[in-house]
């Protein structure tokens, strides 16, 4: 099946709000301990557990953080069918917009939860990968605040190039992280160049990383980094 017949198919199936009821799987810090959170969004294909295994894998203590896992709650919510959108993010956002809102509906939630346990947005982070790095661009560019980092692996900013970007507030200084592959086939480099200029007229302090021969995928030199900008959250 080509993926616009994928894509049609999801929309005939799907409601209207696709990931409203999806679960949240959470973990590490209990609420009462946390100082800082963590939701990750996995990418098309990919699962919550998977996620989990890397949010273990970031905050767990090394010898410069001994106590970095104790510090720090997870959120990491499942999407519905397994993808945040049917389409490719070089489409139309129109397209993906039904989808879409309901992705940034659920992390409104999750950000609420965390909210209730008194954890300010200044100490939550929020890292993604494919697909879920989109989201999570998309969530801190519609609702720019300072946020303690955002770490999008293999990701970019939804929409053809020439789509408005006309963003409302402030991303004070937040801590972006953009690492994309110079051969990934689903997000070409023009791409996250355009996204890193959207967040630093944003405010965010962009970091910006094109990795030769890197395709699709996330790389131990993201993982490392992506410790290295958590350990300072929270």
């Amino acid at each position: 099946m080509s993926p616009r017949a994928a894509a049609r198919r999801y929309h005939s199936l799907v409601p209207r709000d696709p990931h409203k009821d999806q679960p949240i799987l959470q973990g590490g810090a209990p609420f009462g301990e946390t100082r800082g959170a963590l939701i990750l969004l996995h990418g098309r294909g990919g699962s919550a557990q998977e996620m989990l295994v890397l949010a273990r894998e970031l905050t767990a203590p090394t010898a410069d953080s001994p106590t970095a896992a104790s510090l720090t709650a997870f959120f990491v919510p499942e999407a519905a069918g397994r993808q945040w959108y049917p389409f490719s993010l070089l489409e139309k956002v129109e397209k993906n917009q039904g989808a879409l809102n309901s992705a940034l509906g659920l992390v409104k939630r999750i950000m609420e939860k965390a909210a209730e346990a008194n954890i300010p947005p200044e100490r939550i982070a929020l890292l993604g990968f494919s697909q879920g790095a989109t989201v999570a661009l998309e969530y801190a560019a519609r609702n720019a605040r300072r946020y303690g980092a955002v770490i999008a692996l293999s990701g970019a900013l939804l929409g053809p190039e020439g789509t408005p970007r006309d963003y409302e507030g402030s991303l004070a200084g937040t801590p972006l992280f953009l690492g994309s592959g110079d051969r990934d086939p689903n997000i070409p480099k023009r791409r996250v160049d355009e996204t890193a200029t959207v967040f630093e007229r944003l405010g965010a302090t962009v970091t910006k990383q094109i990795y030769e021969g890197l395709a699709h995928a996330m790389n131990a030199d993201e993982v490392q980094r992506a410790r290295q900008i958590l350990a300072g959250v929270g």
